[in-house]
């Protein structure tokens, strides 16, 4: 039976929430860690990262949070919503911690510097509270809890990238993975809390990145996602000055570890993507075409409020590089509606950006005021929520119109697609994605596995799931 299912488009929503687990326990009578994450996609890989270090001190992981010794709640404090799952996740953990006393609950990552008075005093809610920086400070964290005392480290650093920690790949299809090649943020988007949560912008070793993509290949992985911020800005020079790599020759290294390893990137600023990283793209084809590149909105005096540092006008230039180096790639995109002061004609420019551009897929929400923020200090968030509901409503509806016609363009052609597993609905049916980012889903036939690449002709498709059928091994 074919799954029809209509995938949600929201960022990350179907991850939100998830318990990362090891495979394989390390031993029987390890102390166990229950580790929860929300938000982006560099949290998820952060989580990665703690796992990895509390492995070394005789952690193995759990999905029961009533078997836990620790319990780690992975934050992002980018979307109201997300603080607010939290805090009634934290109310249920207190509900444990009453029956085991001796259970440690901590608050990790981007919510944890800007809340660490309220978790920790007024609403004792936690025990330990760590930022994404101080990661390697844990076991020392956990031992000072253990002698009785409350711990908490949210110290940024300029320094820290974890270049030298091997993530432990949890809950992973042993087929996907990311690897971060940078942290923290030098944009001050006056909307965003992650400079003030992440810290400066720093770049991993290049060697490092390469040697993790080597190692994930040989280990059977067969497609890598590089994270950051803001990739294009990534620029790491070696210590004696003798190297200097910059994003579009980091695409093009990893590109080179196998023919076979799929390479993807996430996210693109549009300040930053240069003609050469473009043409990068263009010259390797195990580089996906597609690029995510937030948009946020189509109106120039709206970004100049955002603190965006580009104009409608220079966004349409970089689409338009994008179309004349890369044609037929594919573009998703980010979209504030309601953010302060916007009109209902600034709101028109956004959605006729939205019809220039027609873009694949894209994460749209309605403005909500981050604490610290630039916004927050500066601007009224003077929008009613129905306006900015309404809004986001049409610019959902206009999306769903484009995603579909994209996908609609696959209709009768043969897409080779990256076989993740087994269908949700069905493990009769198989799951994965063709270059374009867009989801596949097609009936499992003998000889053919996940980790293969097959050829899968398009029959029909949804506004979010293409449907089709193996005809061949790609």
């Amino acid at each position: 039976m074919i799954d029809l299912q209509v995938q949600d488009k929201t960022h990350d929503e179907a991850r939100q929430g998830e318990a990362l687990i090891l495979d394989t326990p390390i031993k029987a009578d390890a102390r166990k860690l229950y580790i929860e994450s929300y938000g982006c996609a560099m949290n998820f890989a952060d989580s990665e990262i703690v796992a990895s270090i509390l492995s070394e001190t005789g952690f193995e992981t759990t999905g029961d949070y009533h078997q836990a010794d620790v319990i780690f709640i992975n934050t992002c404090s980018i979307r109201e919503n997300a603080e607010t799952r939290v805090r009634n996740r934290l109310s249920q953990f207190g509900a444990e911690k009453r029956r085991n006393p001796k259970l440690i609950v901590g608050v990790l990552g981007c919510m944890a510097e800007r809340l660490k008075s309220k978790f920790l005093e007024e609403e004792r809610l936690v025990d330990v509270v760590v930022g994404p920086d101080a990661y390697r400070d844990l076991p020392n964290l956990i031992e000072q809890v253990e002698s009785g005392h409350k711990a908490v480290n949210v110290l940024l650093s300029r320094e820290e990238t974890y270049a030298d920690i091997s993530p432990v790949r949890l809950n992973s299809n042993g087929i996907t993975a990311f690897i971060s090649i940078t942290r923290g943020c030098n944009n001050m988007c006056s909307f965003c809390v992650v400079p003030f949560t992440r810290g400066r912008e720093r770049s991993r070793d290049a060697h490092s990145i390469i040697q993790e993509a080597k190692a994930l290949f040989d280990a059977g992985y067969r497609e890598v996602t590089l994270l950051g911020q803001n990739v294009d800005s990534y620029t790491w020079t070696s210590e004696d000055g003798t190297e200097s790599v910059n994003f579009a020759q980091l695409l093009e290294q990893t590109a080179l570890v196998s023919a076979e390893l799929r390479v993807r990137f996430s996210t693109s600023h549009p300040k930053d993507i240069t003609d050469e990283v473009l043409r990068t793209i263009a010259k390797y084809d195990n580089i996906c075409n597609y690029i995510h590149l937030p948009v946020q909105s189509g109106n120039t005096r709206v970004l100049e409020l955002m603190n965006r540092t580009y104009s409608r006008e220079w966004y349409i230039n970089r689409i338009d590089a994008i179309r004349q180096i890369i044609p037929g790639c594919a573009i998703s995109t980010d979209i504030i509606a309601g953010f302060c002061t916007e009109t209902e004609e600034e709101h028109q420019e956004t959605l006729s950006m939205m019809d220039y551009v027609q873009y694949d897929f894209a994460y749209n929400f309605t403005y909500s005021e981050r604490p610290g923020t630039l916004a927050a200090r500066k601007l009224e968030d003077d929008i009613p929520e129905e306006v900015k509901k309404r809004r986001l409503a049409e610019i959902l509806a206009k999306q769903q119109e484009h995603s579909l016609m994209r996908l609609q363009e696959w209709v009768g052609k043969t897409v080779r697609v990256l076989i993740e597993g087994t269908s949700k609905k069905s493990d009769k049916d198989y799951c994965g994605r063709g270059d374009s980012g867009a989801m596949a889903i097609f009936p499992a036939i003998e000889g053919v596995k996940p980790g293969q690449y097959a050829n899968v002709y398009i029959e029909r498709c949804t506004s979010a799931t293409l449907i089709g059928k193996i005809v061949g091994n790609a």
